[in-house]
């Protein structure tokens, strides 16, 4: 059985780390329901997420561990994390899905925190969160989101590690390109024979694969691959989020198969000049909207309406901060974001460029392979 992916004294980090932010905010509990916040604090990893069938929730306290309140088919992998007292119940029940057990976990806690803001959700079902709000009618819930958000976006060394690493397997994989697609190949066989590559160069696992391809540049970022074949003159682009240790990459190459148009050539170097750009101002202090306007003037009007050049990454693809002209997140050491500006090419052609950084004092340090300025070609 695996037990959490880093040593304790990480976790035991982190649980000071926010422990410290309950007391200067009053809080007497944090409590989740989401697999990133479980995973963050316990080390508790596990694919069984993929099921909605049954809720998972934890609650830490703002002095003491963890309490998780987890489905019994859990409860064995989750006394190897990071965690005090585990209570489990049958799941799924048709009356009580661990809303009792949870109830007791909280009653202690007169001001309870809960992820409620911008990129969160409620996993569990909204009419069993009302009767767990009716049962502790003395309990105040309040949002904690900024204070969770705020301390995730700062990754420490470790993090920063893993990341690295996932990043160094995917460049290496697109190195890889002249031997793995061609023209008359499928998109679906592309997509196909990219992801064995990640895989065989050290990838645990590519759950995000997207991408396009068309003459002279793409329709969209998020498609799944179809049965077209490429053809000289097409851009093939592939976006990839493979993870390492449930911590992710998330960064796309561009190729022009058999030549490129002029007009293709020219947007792969305004995106390469944008990223530069944005390189040159990400320093601790610069704001997220700082690094959004230097790569918004070098891509100017062309422009994508896509909301965001980039975002913060880490055990999700994306994570905050945005890197948009509302967000003035302030950037520190520490924080792995995107770079990724978009570019339109004519009324239904874009292009995307993305590279992966972590923030350091001084300038940032790339986690991918910086791409070539010139539109390669296969």
């Amino acid at each position: 059985m695996a037990g959490p992916d880093f040593p304790r004294a990480e976790y035991e980090s982190r649980l000071a780390a926010i422990q410290t932010s309950m007391h200067g905010a009053n809080l007497d509990a944090l409590f989740f329901t989401s697999e990133a916040e479980m995973r963050y604090f316990t080390g508790f990893r596990t694919l069984f997420w993929q099921s909605p069938t049954r809720p998972w929730f934890l609650v830490v306290p703002r002095s003491g561990m963890p309490v998780a309140v987890i489905p019994e088919i859990g409860a064995d992998l989750m006394r190897s994390a990071f965690v005090g007292k585990v209570r489990s119940w049958a799941s799924p029940h048709p009356d009580d899905d661990g809303l009792s057990l949870l109830v007791d976990a909280l009653r202690p806690h007169a001001r309870v925190g809960m992820m409620i803001g911008r990129e969160t959700a409620l996993r569990m079902p909204l009419a069993d969160f009302e009767t767990l709000r009716t049962g502790l009618a003395g309990c105040e819930f309040t949002d904690a989101t900024a204070m969770v958000q705020r301390q995730r976006m700062v990754k420490s060394e470790a993090e920063i590690a893993l990341i690295g690493e996932i990043c160094s397997i995917a460049s290496k994989s697109f190195e890889a390109a002249p031997q793995l697609f061609r023209e008359g190949q499928t998109l679906s066989d592309a997509f196909r024979a990219f992801k064995i590559e990640l895989l065989k160069n050290g990838a645990e696992d590519v759950p995000y694969l997207v991408g396009g391809a068309g003459q002279g540049g793409y329709g969209d970022v998020i498609s799944p691959p179809g049965e077209d074949r490429l053809e000289a003159g097409d851009v093939l682009m592939l976006d990839t989020g493979a993870t390492l240790h449930g911590y992710f990459c998330d960064f796309d190459r561009n190729f022009a198969i058999g030549h490129a148009s002029a007009d293709a050539r020219l947007a792969h170097d305004t995106l390469w000049r944008a990223t530069e750009a944005a390189l040159a101002v990400a320093r601790p202090g610069a704001t997220c909207r700082d690094l959004f306007e230097a790569m918004a003037a070098i891509v100017g009007d062309n422009g994508g309406d896509v909301g965001r050049y980039g975002h913060g990454i880490g055990m999700q693809l994306t994570e905050p901060p945005s890197l948009a002209g509302f967000d003035e997140t302030v950037v520190q050491p520490g924080m792995v974001i995107t770079l990724e500006p978009v570019i339109r090419i004519c009324p239904d052609k874009i292009m995307v460029h993305e590279e992966n950084i972590v923030i350091r004092d001084g300038e940032p340090q790339l986690l991918t392979r910086r791409a070539p300025r010139d539109l390669p070609v296969i």
